[in-house]
């Protein structure tokens, strides 16, 4: 072999290697990466992209991106923008729909390869958990709100609200016909809002106290509670990680979290002719989040859902829906997904919602126990 010829085949092994080292490299990354050829055929998909398009490459590297997404969707647009002006080009809160997929919020980054004419390479992100994560500081920010307010209203309202309370008692005993009336309506208006107070006085900054819990468990007393009381002829489904550590939190609290979201999807299903509640464990890694007035972050991998068959949430309440005194039930107080939000917060958690006709859910992500959480 000449000398020429033997270093051809070295730059030719140098090279292979080099593209054997980008397709590792590529394929480890926690992020979609995934590369089209002029016609949308998929060339290339790492591990992260396997997972977000919920099918291995085996499969989809047999396939167009029209077969998973409707050709109508702007991805497309977008794909045909970087082909005409051979740029990089972005878009955000893109939504990929179909039968088979669900991903609303997506930004996409297309851009072209020049080795290859009409191949490209798109990366996709999932902005949720960014999103989660501003609304959470949101939420959080609200119920600290409700906490001045509850603190406020137990110091300048119960008081001065059993006065009226009793005197409207004493005037029922001594008055008859539609003075009596008048008397329990005092009455029981001033239950009424000692009732609220009382509720918002949940706000209030308490130290947790927390140890080990079975999430199963938890979702097990809250069914029953649920079956035997307002969830009377819905369906229930469990679709639980037997797998899963103990949660770190306080299980009175998680109960009444999650008592609240089932008992508001019961309330959405009413009249439904198929009610059903799925309550739904899982592992998810990756999601952390800093731990307030430490330089510590906390993981969250426990992810607990609550998903409902009803209606879905009206669009203009979603983004207010945790907010306090927000809500679409006529007697209702909007207080509800407020305490859940704080109860959440306060385990150091997470939470998220998705919500579109026929299915809503909610996603708690949580801390779990570990070893050094008993010495703390």
């Amino acid at each position: 072999m000449s000398g020429a010829a033997q270093k051809v085949l070295e730059v030719i092994g140098r090279r292979r290697r080099a593209a054997a080292d980008a397709d590792l490299i590529l394929g480890s990354l926690p992020v979609p990466i995934i590369q089209l050829d002029a016609h949308n055929r998929f060339r290339f998909v790492n591990q992260a992209a396997e997972q977000f398009l919920g099918a291995s490459s085996a499969v989809l590297l047999h396939h167009e991106l029209s077969d998973l997404i409707p050709p109508d969707n702007p991805l497309f647009l977008l794909l045909e923008q970087v082909r005409l002006h051979d740029a990089t080009v972005a878009d955000h809160e893109l939504t990929l729909e179909s039968p088979r997929l669900s991903k609303p919020g997506i930004t996409a980054l297309a851009t072209p390869l020049p080795d290859e004419p009409g191949s490209v390479v798109l990366v996709l992100q999932d902005a949720s958990a960014a999103r989660a994560l501003d609304r959470q500081l949101a939420f959080r920010g609200a119920a600290r709100s409700v906490t001045g307010m509850a603190a406020i209203l137990a110091h300048e309202v119960k008081n001065p609200l059993s006065g009226i309370r009793g005197a409207a008692q004493l005037l029922e005993a001594s008055v008859e016909g539609s003075d009596r009336e008048l008397a329990q309506l005092i009455r029981d208006e001033a239950d009424r809002i000692r009732a609220l107070v009382d509720r918002m006085e949940m706000f209030g900054e308490k130290p947790l106290a927390c140890t080990a819990v079975n999430i199963h468990r938890v979702l097990s007393h809250i069914r029953k509670l649920a079956e035997t009381g307002f969830a009377q002829g819905v369906r229930f489904q469990e679709v639980y990680d037997p797998s899963l550590p103990p949660v770190w939190g306080n299980r009175d609290q998680l109960i009444q979290a999650v008592l609240n979201l089932v008992k508001n999807a019961a309330e959405a299903l009413a009249g439904h002719p198929h009610p059903e509640i799925q309550l739904i464990t899982g592992y998810r890694h990756g999601m952390r989040v800093a731990v307030k007035g430490s330089r510590d972050r906390l993981d969250l991998p426990l992810l607990l859902t609550v998903r409902d068959n009803g209606p879905g949430i009206p669009d203009d309440i979603r983004a207010h829906l945790f907010e306090p005194f927000v809500t679409t039930k006529p007697a209702g107080s909007g207080l509800g997904l407020a305490l859940v939000a704080k109860i959440v917060g306060d385990h150091g958690g997470l939470i998220e919602m998705d919500s579109r006709p026929g299915r809503t859910e909610f996603r708690l992500h949580l801390p779990v126990f570990a070893d050094e959480d008993q010495d703390a």
